[in-house]
């Protein structure tokens, strides 16, 4: 009973109603498969394939993929160092602002040093030289950056690494 049932549903979501075919059909499937409920969804379908096209540009997997993504780091992500970088570059995947990007430099304390920006380079670094610190704590230290890509997104992130004891 469940196939034919099945198989009924099929053929009338397939072609439109006759007048006194709903009746043919289980009380639950008459009211799915009605001729006003059949005639919405036609109209769905017909709006559906008129929109499309304007909303094809949002749908598309490279426009979600827009914002500026680390490639490479100098330090890396996770590297062990026996001391504080003498620079420091962030290579991204898309062109920044660099009036717009910042560095920090964040110690196992939890204390941020600004980090001055290079101003001439690539399109797609964040380059700094910190001052040297005097006696660099060991343990966590973390690059947290904050870029705006040309495309208007703002992304942020840390790069994580740790200095040792000496």
């Amino acid at each position: 009973m469940r196939a034919s049932c099945t198989a009924r549903i099929l053929l009338h979501l397939a072609a439109p109603l006759q007048p006194g075919e709903a009746a043919a059909l289980p009380e639950e499937v008459s009211s799915v498969t009605s001729p006003v409920f059949a005639a919405l969804s036609s109209r769905r379908l017909l709006l559906g394939l008129l929109a499309l096209p304007l909303l094809w540009p949002l749908l598309r997997p490279g426009a979600a993929a827009a914002h500026a993504v680390v490639v490479t780091s100098e330090p890396a992500a996770g590297s062990t160092l026996a001391a504080l970088p003498k620079r420091i570059a962030i290579h991204f995947n898309s062109r920044i602002d660099h009036a717009r990007s910042r560095l920090l430099l964040v110690g196992p304390d939890g204390s941020q040093r600004p980090l001055p920006l290079a101003t001439e380079t690539e399109p797609t670094l964040l380059e700094a030289v910190p001052e040297p610190v005097p006696t660099p704590a060991p343990g966590a230290w973390r690059l947290r950056w904050q870029v705006l890509a040309v495309d208007g997104h703002i992304t942020r992130g840390d790069i994580p690494f740790t200095l040792q004891s000496r």
